[in-house]
């Protein structure tokens, strides 16, 4: 068993995803030593498997979750800036009828009910409208343009939907390449100082001497880590953590939730995305997706078993679809849904009735006796900063040394450009890779950024490039992915470092997952 017993980090951290690579990012740009192990690729489980969104929680304002809305909408502009090539704004249209309901839960719903016992149940449209109002300027919107109302019989966005809809409301929220930030935020804790380790699953962690030592596993033995803190960010495996690696008893808990997905070819030409409200409370979103796509979701079930084995289900499936097909002119039947991905929250359990009530709030939860482990339950992507910093102010007494709070608008790898300089940038990379297509000068920017010029070089032509692997997906891309972004298999680029498995067949993709293997094959002799 190999040992780090000379190096002590100032953070362990426990899981990949998005919060801990997020504060991993936050504490090393701080000045702490920080490692961080994960047992998969990053990213590997809730956060790519997200709705793709940087939004407040306009449906949270049924709850009066107003200060985690407020800090998702403050959010919004804070990432935009921080990452303009993977996040963008977007425009949401929101159809209304009269026959949309409230879960019955909500505490608005019941205030409503006992005020109006006529409404009971419903969403009225003036109802809708304060809500756009509150969420245009409880956050301090200064980039993001503001709501404004729909006549959907007469404006070209009501043509995709059902004759029948005439209000409606366009409203901004933003977009975001989930997997990616959460690859950007690794890489740029590493430039910083941090220890990324993917593929080592950390199997044990006791208190000794006033340290954390911690045990991982990998495809080069055990190894044995020691740390002032320990943070467990596992995610949707937090609980476990506690109980199976810490040992530590507990009566706090994970509510994993599940949310299902399903992509479509494209079902309209425009780049609005819509927010449909369904008869049982519910709400789903249809988005423009990777170019020739629309993605549908979400849900929201309990989730038992495993939460590396959540499946969106045949029935999950049907839903989406026919929820859709309430508003959509053309209906979305199964047959051509191309992928679909589930994901699993690990909610906080706060004890709600349902799955859909359950808080999205984070709970940052401190144990320090001894040296302190920081447990991580719940959180939503747009709030993952905030959620850094407020990790970091819980550990800061044991950390006097520490700097201050300096993640705000700091761009992440390839996002050093602004808000409104995509244009001018997708113009360089043109002027510069002539050979390129106009979807492949947007796809590789939406992915790079600025960095897009590193990654091709000098290449004059396609083959410069080396091989292609097919969809515009070269030989020098991956060997990005490879040597920069922390990916090993053809997964790992395919369905998180871009989602290219939508448009390569699967001749392509057996023929990359064989190049990778040959070329890790001539690297271990």
């Amino acid at each position: 068993m190999s040992s780090q017993a000379g190096l002590v980090s100032d953070l362990f951290i426990i899981g990949g995803g998005i919060n801990g690579c997020g504060i991993a990012r936050d504490a090393v740009g701080r000045g702490l030593s920080v490692t961080l192990a994960e047992m998969g690729d990053l990213a590997q489980a809730t956060s790519s498997a997200s709705t793709k969104l940087f939004h407040g929680g306009l449906r949270y304002l049924e709850f009066f979750e107003f200060r985690l809305v407020r800090e998702a909408l403050e959010e919004r502009e804070t990432l935009l800036s921080a990452m303009p090539h993977i996040s963008w704004p977007m425009r949401f249209v929101l159809p209304y009828s009269p026959d949309m309901r409230f879960e019955s839960a909500t505490p608005t719903s019941r205030l409503l009910g006992m005020a109006m016992p006529w409404m009971r149940g419903r969403r009225p449209g003036w109802l809708i409208r304060l809500g756009l109002f509150l969420y245009d300027n409880l956050g301090g919107r200064k980039i993001l343009p503001g709501t404004r109302r729909l006549d959907l019989s007469s404006d070209p966005l009501g043509r995709p939907l059902k004759q029948g809809f005439r209000l409606g409301w366009e409203y901004s929220d933003c977009w975001v390449q989930d997997a990616r930030l959460v690859v950007l935020n690794a890489r740029d804790a590493e430039a910083r100082g941090a220890t990324i380790l993917t593929r080592r699953r950390v199997t044990h962690a006791e208190r000794v001497d006033g340290l954390w030592h911690i045990t991982t596993e990998g495809a080069d033995g055990p190894a044995v880590h020691q740390a002032r803190a320990l943070v467990n960010a596992g995610g949707p495996w937090v609980e476990d953590v506690i109980r199976n690696v810490t040992h530590i008893p507990t009566t706090e808990g994970v509510r994993l939730v599940r949310g299902s997905h399903i992509v479509v070819p494209k079902l309209y030409d425009h780049d609005r995305c819509y927010f449909f409200q369904g008869t049982d409370g519910r709400i789903i979103f249809a988005i423009p997706y990777e170019q020739d796509f629309t993605l549908i979701g979400t849900t929201d079930m309990d989730h038992k078993g495993p939460p590396g084995e959540a499946r969106c289900t045949d029935e999950e499936r049907d839903y989406l679809c026919a929820f859709a097909s309430r508003y959509f002119a053309l209906p979305v039947t199964p047959a051509p849904v191309v992928w679909t991905y589930s994901g699993v929250r690990p909610l906080y359990n706060d004890g709600a009735k349902s799955a859909t009530a359950a808080t999205r709030d984070y709970v940052l939860s401190l144990h320090e006796d001894g040296p302190p482990l920081l447990n991580v339950f719940g959180g939503k992507i747009t709030t993952y900063r905030r959620l850094a910093e407020s990790a970091l102010a819980k550990l800061a007494p044991h950390f006097p040394h520490s700097g201050a709070a300096w993640t705000a608008r700091v761009p992440l790898p390839g996002g050093d450009f602004p808000v409104s300089g995509v244009a001018t940038l997708t113009s360089r990379i043109a002027a510069r890779y002539p050979f390129l297509t106009a979807p492949q000068v947007q796809r590789l920017l939406r992915t790079h950024g600025t960095e897009v010029f590193d990654v091709l070089g000098n290449a004059t032509s396609r083959a410069d490039l080396g091989r292609d692997f097919g969809a515009g997906l070269s030989e020098a891309e991956v060997n990005w992915f490879l040597t920069r972004e922390y990916a090993r298999t053809a997964e790992d680029i395919l369905w998180r470092r871009t989602k290219l498995g939508l448009k390569m067949t699967s001749e392509q993709i057996d023929a990359l997952a064989a190049w990778l293997a040959g070329r890790a094959a001539d690297a271990a002799e």
